[in-house]
């Protein structure tokens, strides 16, 4: 049983609810601005320097601009599906590797060839792998996709299973300007 007089009791707990409200108003702004903050903030992807997807924009390997490549892309079946060219560093620890690519042209596949031009972020040692998603299911189908890699290194299959090049045998170096490479396309 409380002893002190009704009053008393309204005006602090009147304090209590306006100390809460000044709580709850800090902590929705504190929620607000973090989630601005996140909307705000680029993406993990963008921000480890991996997975970044762009378009096939030429313009980034124009006479005097660079780093980058431009590959010529032949021997594809048909316009059918979705054409992916992935950038890796020439190293083991990200060659193939899901999301450890540093960029992804998507292009219009067309019967014969494409060209693509794909930014680097400096001059060094880079590998390349195509990809003709010919289904247009953006799944990786062994049985029907045709694909590439930088250098023309054959791709294996053993048992079926196509077995990649080491990176080794895949990259290439690029300086500060627009280095030119082809890449055939295979298909099972």
């Amino acid at each position: 049983m409380c002893l002190l007089p009704r009053s008393t009791h309204v005006r602090q707990g009147a304090e209590v609810r306006e100390k809460m409200k000044v709580i709850a108003t800090g902590l929705a702004a504190t929620g607000l601005a973090f989630g601005v903050s996140l909307a705000l903030a680029p993406s993990a992807s963008a921000q480890s320097g991996y997975a970044n997807v762009i378009s096939n924009d030429m313009s980034r390997c124009a006479p005097g601009k660079g780093p980058a490549v431009r590959v010529r892309i032949s021997g594809l079946k048909n316009g059918a599906g979705n054409l992916y060219v992935r950038t890796y560093y020439a190293k083991g620890s990200d060659w193939l590797k899901s999301k450890r690519y540093l960029t992804r042209v998507n292009a219009k596949p067309r019967a014969g060839a494409v060209t693509v031009c794909v930014p680097v972020p400096k001059a060094g040692s880079y590998a390349i792998a195509v990809q003709h998603d010919i289904n247009g299911n953006r799944k990786t189908d062994f049985s029907v996709d045709g694909g590439g890699i930088s250098n023309n290194v054959a791709i294996k299959r053993i048992l079926g299973i196509p077995r990649p090049p080491s990176v080794k045998r895949a990259a290439f170096t690029v300086g500060g300007g627009v280095k030119k490479l082809s890449i055939a396309v295979k298909y099972p």
